[in-house]
């Protein structure tokens, strides 16, 4: 298993490394309740959204991220987007500047929503809040990730889950990919987003609906399917569900020929694009991969500008079900933060 992936047992039933881990879960689960229930949370001065999962990687977060600062936007506001910056080497609080800024600086995440609206990479998200404040005017905040954190005061707490993908085998880390125990983290959601289709999601919507918290849906739909349709692909991607890519790309009418995973947030070496080119040349097949793992592909050679220029991107874009959920979302975000303020 490569660094940055989840371990495989995570996502069965049943394993005896759960069963070995179960008592370090158990500790880790009660941090992240004590975190959850009394972290000292920091006031942003303006209606605050948090985009979060139940687990580790791969739940949709920053397609629903995109679509909620679209949202916002069409209603008036000035949305502007914290995160860590995952992957990135940055050092202080920084504003995003795509002209400027690479993966390997920021990360391939805030790259992709500052495409969208002004983006503030911080460890101190208190500090990103500050920055998109003051230096870039914004007047309505989304955290993207930082759920279980507790660093921000929330006004909206959105869980998303993938339905296809689920919670794994439900145990906390290190046991299983749960952040920390299902209950207390539903006790803390406003609500829960169901993006695609699949069954393994039921348990957490059936405890969110128990919790008397709100079930929304949403789907990610390619962009300019045509595209790729009919096309023999080398497909690859360093993401956390690339199954999730192979699926989407197979419903769209792409032949896979062969696939090639990647630990999540892993920036291609030289010699790992060389193996791909010469692959896909000598099996006749085009290279594909996300938006997000585009992101990180930085044209500081001739090869890797060669390369980059060879490599289709299949976009997606989240769709509320109904369209007008997102705006629902952010009126009640608002709404919340006006009660929080002003009683």
């Amino acid at each position: 298993m490569m660094a940055g992936e989840t371990p495989p047992f995570w996502w069965r039933t049943h394993s005896w490394q759960a069963v070995l881990l179960a008592p370090a879960a158990a500790i880790y689960g009660a941090a992240a309740r004590w975190r959850l229930d009394h972290g000292e949370r920091a006031e942003a001065g303006v209606p605050v959204i948090c985009i979060g999962n139940f687990t580790v990687g791969g739940g949709g977060k920053t397609p629903t991220a995109i679509a909620i600062g679209r949202a916002a936007q069409q209603l008036g506001y000035r949305p502007g987007y914290v995160s860590r910056g995952h992957g990135g080497a940055a050092a202080r609080p920084m504003l995003v500047d795509p002209a400027h800024h690479d993966a390997r600086t920021v990360g391939d995440e805030p790259l992709l929503l500052a495409a969208v609206a002004p983006t503030a990479v911080a460890v101190d998200r208190k500090q990103g809040a500050e920055l998109l404040r003051r230096q870039a005017g914004c007047d309505f905040v989304i955290m993207d990730d930082g759920f279980q954190s507790a660093r921000l005061t929330m006004d909206y707490a959105l869980l998303v889950i993938d339905a296809g993908r689920g919670l794994g085998n439900g145990h906390v880390v290190p046991a299983g990919p749960l952040r920390a125990p299902l209950t207390d983290q539903i006790r803390h959601a406003t609500a829960l987003l169901v993006i695609s289709q699949g069954s393994a999601g039921d348990a957490a919507i059936r405890r969110t609906a128990r919790g008397n918290r709100p079930v929304f849906e949403a789907r990610l739909v390619p962009q300019d399917p045509e595209a790729l349709a009919g096309q023999r692909v080398l497909a690859f991607a360093g993401i956390a569900d690339p199954d999730k890519f192979y699926r989407t790309l197979r419903e769209m009418g792409v032949e896979i020929g062969a696939t090639r995973d990647f630990p999540d947030h892993h920036p291609l070496s030289a010699a790992e694009m060389a193996e791909l080119t010469e692959q896909a040349e000598r099996e006749d097949l085009l290279l594909v991969t996300t938006r997000k793992d585009a992101a990180r592909l930085s044209p500081v050679t001739d090869e890797a500008r060669a390369f980059q220029a060879a490599v289709k991107v299949l976009d997606v874009e989240l769709v509320f079900e109904p369209d007008t959920l997102g705006e629902r979302i952010i009126r009640e975000t608002v709404e919340g933060f006006h009660r929080r303020r002003f009683g």
